[in-house]
This record gives structure tokens, sequence and C-alpha cells, in this order.
């Protein structure tokens, strides 16, 4: 309960330290403060300064305004008003400019207080007016005013404080006709205990704002992150905001689950936002995978693919020479040889034509093997006859321009190419994985704040399943976050549809949910939250929908 004041004389105003209230006000002071410093919100903690204000001093309306310093010219805000009189929900934040010609813009600038009697009679002297046009926009009077500087801890000012009306009854209703009934100015005590309590909301408020700074500086460190990432490998361009959207909208549709397994699930907005900072970076240990890999689009590197042609040509001369020669040596030993058209069949010219016939065919056998090399080197699914043709092109060699017989392929490409499936060697794709490993490692580095200390688990468990048979640990269900959870079933589902990869094409939204139930049936994946993913749309989040023939079947 606050102690009004509304009804005591002026003179035992100036007194009130020496009677019983003033041990009331300092416990009521006291529950304020503790009050604005467990408040998070800039607004609510503006809204709840300014309302303890009018409360102690019986104010009918009040504002507080900030001061901008974020450009070369400071500027006023008004940040929030309240009117017990006359409604303030149309009330939009607005600036004004820093000058002494307005109430605040002087106090803001002098740090004096203005304590005034009729804010419609100044003395002509003084630099300030009242600006009367938020009285006749209301209508409203604006009689007695009180205004104070809030200065934090350093002395320097951050906003003004500003009260109207204090009324001799907290029930009255103040009209432009009754003002002066029903109004009072505010006492020297009044002045004394609402600047101390400006002083300390000043603190609150800069303590709000060095809260604010902190957070902005972990989005600016996110956002530098995940631009770093994509960066380094431009084929997977947008996948941690996609996936950071996916995430926050299942988190959200979980927490209001009511019924089932999920109806114990419920994240705070620090815990979403918690969630939202651990997708967004949990590719982060990617910046430690050679670029080669990351942005490896075939089962050959575009450098392996270069020199395998070149031996191909070179190979292709070789027949060519090697043709032209036997054919030249075989001139030179028939040196009588005299071509006759009428003769039906010359065997000398039949030997040439043989000569050529065998180029030929060394050449398409060559091109077949190049076609056969080029079909292998795709990321899909080998075909059950290329490993045995592939064997036989590493069969084949050729003699190099040293004079040495060579193979067109070596071990290693070979390798390559009997990838079963995708375009990574399991060489290549053990460093892909170790990415989580990196990540985990980089963001328990980072000192991040109590409520945003599980980032690194949750973004590093993402490639972990239910059944223990993802990486790297082998976790099992019970030892995976929730959250965790959430991740990995949006990390697959962009990964499905994205149309950025250039080595697989971009499946329909109802095949990549079939897949997710798929796998949600072999327990590597939460079935409810997949179940919850696909009834809710949360699909919808990056502006997904299902074809009419599965919404239909739906």
């Amino acid at each position: 309960m606050i102690v009004s004041h509304c009804q005591t004389t002026a003179k035992n105003q100036m007194y009130l330290p020496q009677i019983e209230q003033p041990a009331e006000l300092i416990e009521q002071l006291l529950a304020i403060g503790t009050a604005l410093s467990g408040s998070q919100d800039l607004g609510e903690l503006l809204n709840l300064i300014l309302s303890k204000s009018r409360e102690i001093t019986c104010s009918d309306a009040g504002s507080v305004y900030l001061i901008d310093r974020t450009e070369d010219t400071p500027k006023l805000v008004f940040k929030v008003a309240q009117n017990d009189s006359r409604s303030s929900d149309s009330f939009r934040e607005f600036c004004v400019p820093l000058t002494p010609k307005s109430l605040a813009g002087y106090v803001a600038l002098t740090g004096e207080s203005l304590n005034l009697p009729d804010a419609y009679n100044l003395p002509p002297d003084v630099p300030y007016q009242l600006d009367r046009s938020f009285d006749r926009s209301i209508p409203y009077h604006t009689r007695s005013v009180l205004v104070l500087p809030m200065q934090d801890a350093e002395g320097e000012i951050i906003g003004v404080l500003q009260l109207i009306n204090r009324k001799i009854n907290i029930n009255a209703v103040v009209t432009p006709e009754n003002v002066r009934d029903v109004t009072q100015p505010y006492s020297a005590w009044e002045e004394y205990v609402v600047r101390s309590l400006a002083s300390q909301a000043a603190i609150s408020i800069e303590r709000n704002q060095l809260q604010k700074s902190i957070e902005n500086l972990f989005e600016g460190f996110v956002r530098a992150s995940v631009q770093i990432i994509e960066a380094r490998d431009p084929t997977t361009s947008g996948h941690s905001e996609r996936v950071a959207d996916l995430v926050v909208r299942l988190a959200l549709e979980a927490s209001t689950v009511t019924t089932g397994p999920l109806r114990l699930i419920y994240f705070s907005d620090r815990q979403i936002q918690e969630i939202r900072y651990a997708a967004l970076l949990h590719d982060f240990g990617k910046v430690s995978t050679p670029e080669a890999i990351l942005g490896k689009q075939k089962k050959l590197y575009p450098a392996q693919l270069e020199v395998i042609r070149n031996r191909f040509a070179v190979a292709q001369r070789t027949l060519e020479m090697e043709c032209a020669q036997s054919k030249f040596k075989y001139l030179i030993e028939h040196p009588s040889h005299r071509h006759n058209d009428s003769e039906n069949v010359c065997s000398h010219c039949q030997q040439l034509q043989q000569l050529d016939s065998q180029v030929e065919d060394a050449i398409a056998k060559l091109n077949e093997y190049w076609q056969l090399l080029l079909e292998a080197n795709e990321p899909h699914i080998l075909a059950q006859e290329l490993p045995e043709r592939l064997r036989e092109l590493s069969e084949y060699t050729y003699q190099d321009v040293d004079g040495e017989m060579k193979p067109l392929m070596s071990p290693q490409e070979l390798s390559q190419l009997m990838v079963p499936r995708g375009n990574l060697t399991t060489a290549e794709r053990s460093i892909i994985e170790a990415h989580v490993t990196h990540t985990y490692e980089f963001l328990k580095r980072i000192p991040w704040t109590k409520h945003l200390k599980n980032v690194p688990l949750i973004a590093a468990l993402h490639h972990e399943k239910l059944d223990g048979t993802g990486y790297p640990q082998a976790l099992t269900q019970a030892e995976i976050p929730i959250q965790t959870q959430i991740l990995t079933i949006a990390d697959i589902y962009d990964a499905l549809t994205a149309s950025d990869r250039p080595y697989k094409r971009r499946l329909p939204v109802e095949n990549a949910i079939a897949i997710l139930r798929a796998e949600a049936a072999q327990s590597k994946i939460n079935t409810d939250l997949v179940t919850l993913f696909e009834q809710r749309h949360v699909f919808a989040a990056l502006g997904h929908t299902l074809s009419l023939e599965a919404h239909s079947a739906a």
C-alpha cells in the first residue's frame, strides 16, 4: 500500500520526517527499488518509475523523457505518458528538440528541478514555457508541475521525470473547469523524495540500457558469426537463419501443448533466445573445415577433374600420334606402293584403313571412359554396374610425354568416384562431422550470461540421434536436451528443402515431412515434435506450404 499525502497540510509536509509516515515511506521506497531492479523491459521499467512517483505524490498525470545521444545533436524522446483523468492509450513515442525552451529540455540541460505551482502563469524572465498543445488536444489543464532530472551514478543526466497536477484527493478527476479546486502545488519534501527516486530510477534505466547493450553485443556477434560461416560456405547461405526461424516457431508451438508428453515443455522468452542463438551458431565449427571440402559439389574436386581431363587429352593425342607413326612406317617399308583405282582390293590401303579404324576404336573407348567418369562423379547413388566399369577404367594406361606408361586414374581418384552415396569420402565426412566438436570448443570459450549458458551444448549436439547412432558422442534420448531435439528436426528439414544446395535437388514439403516421419519411426528423432511440426505447419515460418494433394490427404 502506498501512503498518500494528498490531504496533509503544506505546513505538516515540511516536517514530514518527524512523524510516522516517513518510516512507511522509506519501506515503500525500498520496495520500489526492488521492483525497479527486477524489471527487464525498458517500457515496463519506465511505466513503473512513473506510476510509483505519481502514487507517492498523488499526481494525476506524468511523463518520462530520455535523452538520445546516438546522433551528433542530442534530442529528448517522449517515452511514457500516464493520465488518470484522460486516456493515454493513443500515446505514441516521439522526439522533441533538446532546448531550454521546454520544461523537460531546460531540466535536462541544466540539471535543475522545476517545481511550478501554476504552469500557465510563469515569470516573464524564464527561458522555458509550457507547451499547451498537449492540453488543447486532450482537452486538459496542466497546473502544478514537478520536473526532475534523472541522473546516473556518474552524475550524467539521462532523462527527465515530469509529474503533473498534484491532487488534493486521490479519487478526483481533473478537468479544465475544476483544476484549481482539486489540485495543489508540490511540496519541497515531495520534490526531495521524488528526486531521490528519480536518481534511483536513473540507475535502473542505466542498468537496463547496459543489459540491452550486452544483448545487442551478443546479437551482433552472432550475426557476424553467421556471416563468417556463410562466407566460407556459400552453398548453405541462409541455412542458419532458416533453421533459427524454424526452431523458434517449433519451440513456441511446443510451449502451447497441454496434453501428451509435450505438455511438460515450456520455454520462457530467455530460453527462446537461447535456443535461437544455438540455432544460428550450430554450424559455426565449419570455420575450421577446409573450404575445398565445404564447397565440394561432386566426388572429384574441380582441379582433380581438370588433371584427369588433361590425361585423357594426352592419351588421345598419343593414340593419334602412334597411328600416324605406324602409317608412316608402313609407307616407308613399302616405297613401291602405287594406288590403282581399277583394282577392287588394295592391300596397302586396307592396311592403312585398319590402322585408322584401330585408333578410332581406341579413341571411342577413351570417350566412353570419360562419360563413365563424368557419370560416376555425380553425387547420386552409385549404379550397380559402375564399380566394375570404374575398376576397368582404373587399369587403363597410356604413354605419357616422358615415355612412361601411366594410369588414367589414380587409386585416390578411384576411391573418390567409388563413394556409393553423396560426394564425400569417409575421411572427408569425418572432417565435416568434426565441425560439431569445433562448434562446442569455440562456443564454450564465450562468457555467456547465465540465461544463455546452454548455447554451446544445444548447438553442438544437433547431429546426435535418439537411438544412439548419431555423432560425435552417440548419445541417447535421455542425454539429449529437448532444445537440441527441436534443433535437429529444423536442421534436417531445411537441409531437405533448401534450394541452394548444388549437390542435390530441393524436396517438396510433403516429401521432407515424410522423411522426418520415417526418421522418427526409426527412433532417431522425436516423434511428438515431428507430429507437432507437421500439424502446426511449422514449416510456414519459411513461407512453405503443402501441395493441394497433401492438404487433401491430411
